[in-house]
């Protein structure tokens, strides 16, 4: 019995974008991210709008309801139910445990009149012979855990807004029965349990959500590094406790300017692989490829340095930021603190799904927290729990005083007792960006 569907429209609508086009629309994002809802999603939008039963053909490579097949097999029982004398509608989700699909895929674009939709929960998917296949011919459309805005969505919330007798807008939050809460109280539990999508239908009772972020971590281990590993047979991820160790240290180091080498060498000195096999400190090529199944498997995204004067990107010191914050917190435990480093992690995964593209800003030896562009557009933009303190203030206005272009400017605070423009720079309250 399939459960009822919850609107995800900001994916739905670029999907809608390219229907009926050439182009074979892959969604990819960590396991349980939504991914399969979207498919289901765009099929329901389809029988919506006219398309028929017959038309539709959906395919869910992790159910034993479809039988194991190579490429030849998958070809042959696709072709087998084409739709004759109309467009038929391909869905495939996890296509990537079909042994050569890449081939299926290109000669149904090929062979017959389609519109191919498919998912995978690893960058592989797009770095392997797909590229080759359809070069020009694919678009990607990342999908994310839910937005604060999404979240409050899924739980039940409703926003409300009124205009305060004091001037500016008062937001408030409602449930179901007509129960209001603070919004910050809200921001506290996404900023808690995270937003995938399954814990709107288990309830955010921290042992039901540990239960199921294990189930998401396992998943995107197991499943999409330990074995992808062993099928793709080139370097082998093979010593699972160094894994772990990595994905605790990334998860622990969110926000910081991490490298291969300060990882191996904080592994050492703190003792942390001692109770594993390995007796020696890792290669720093070893660390490398494990950090990168994990930003295939979009665990982590990396975020690299950008020279604002120089105009150069920088091959130093990038940063690393976790995909899920609930996910962190069940890595690390529920334990308060580090929240100005996992409020930058929840506004930079904000700005990846308003289409950004995001950089870290290096201005002489000072650092801006994003620079987010998007066409011609270009924010230089600083993250900070408070800016209520003067020095507080200084320290993050500094930085994007130092820039000289006429871009826009921002200043995100959790707490922002006044809100005014400051020497051309902007001061948001974080609540308002996420909820704009």
């Amino acid at each position: 019995m399939q459960k009822n569907l919850r609107k995800r429209d900001l994916y739905l609508n670029r999907i809608i974008a390219f229907q009926d086009t050439e182009m074979v629309k892959v969604m990819t994002g960590i396991r349980r991210c939504g991914k399969s809802s979207l498919m289901k999603l765009m099929a329901e939008h389809l029988r919506d709008t006219g398309v028929t039963d017959e038309q539709i053909i959906e395919m869910n490579f992790e159910s034993m309801s479809i039988p194991d097949m190579d490429a030849r097999g998958f070809y042959e029982y696709v072709k087998a139910r084409i739709c004759p004398g109309k467009r038929t509608y391909l869905f495939f989700d996890e296509v990537q445990k079909v042994h050569g699909w890449e081939n299926a895929v290109n000669s149904f674009r090929v062979d017959f009149d389609c519109d191919i939709y498919i998912t995978g929960s690893n960058a592989y998917l797009l770095s392997s012979e797909l590229s080759t296949y359809l070069s020009g011919r694919y678009v990607e459309i990342k999908v994310l855990p839910l937005s604060f805005q999404e979240f409050l969505e899924f739980h039940g919330y409703t926003l409300t807004e009124r205009k305060s007798p004091a001037g500016g807008i008062r937001k408030k939050i409602a449930d179901a029965e007509g129960e209001t809460y603070d919004v910050r109280e809200l921001f506290d539990a996404y900023a808690r349990f995270g937003g995938m999508p399954m814990l709107a239908d288990i309830g955010l009772e921290i042992d039901r959500v540990t239960a199921a972020l294990d189930g998401v971590y396992s998943a995107a281990v197991i499943n999409d590094i330990l074995e992808r590993e062993k099928r793709k047979g080139q370097r082998n991820i093979t010593d699972p406790v160094l894994l772990r160790k990595i994905i605790l240290f990334l998860a622990d180091n969110i926000g910081n300017n991490t490298s291969a080498t300060s990882i191996g060498n904080t592994l050492v000195n703190e003792g942390l692989l001692e109770n594993g096999t390995r007796k020696t400190k890792p290669a720093v090529q070893t660390i490398q490829a494990y950090i990168e199944a994990l930003v295939e498997a979009y665990i982590f995204y990396e975020i690299k340095r950008f020279d604002v004067k120089g105009k150069e990107y920088l091959r130093t010191l990038g940063k690393y930021y976790i995909v899920d914050i609930g996910l962190r917190n069940y890595l690390l435990g529920y334990r308060d603190g580090d929240s100005g480093h996992i409020l930058e992690n929840i506004i930079y995964f904000e700005l990846l799904r308003r289409g950004y593209d995001v950089a870290i800003g290096k201005i002489d030896n000072q650092e801006v927290d994003f620079i987010a562009t998007r066409a011609e557009e270009k924010k230089y933009i600083q993250v900070t729990e408070s800016m209520n303190a003067p020095e507080t203030r200084e320290r993050e206005l500094a930085p994007l005083r130092k820039i000289r272009d006429s871009y826009e400017k921002i200043v995100i605070a959790l707490e922002c007792d006044f809100t005014q423009t400051q020497d051309g720079i902007k001061m948001i309250r974080a609540l308002d960006f996420l909820l704009g």
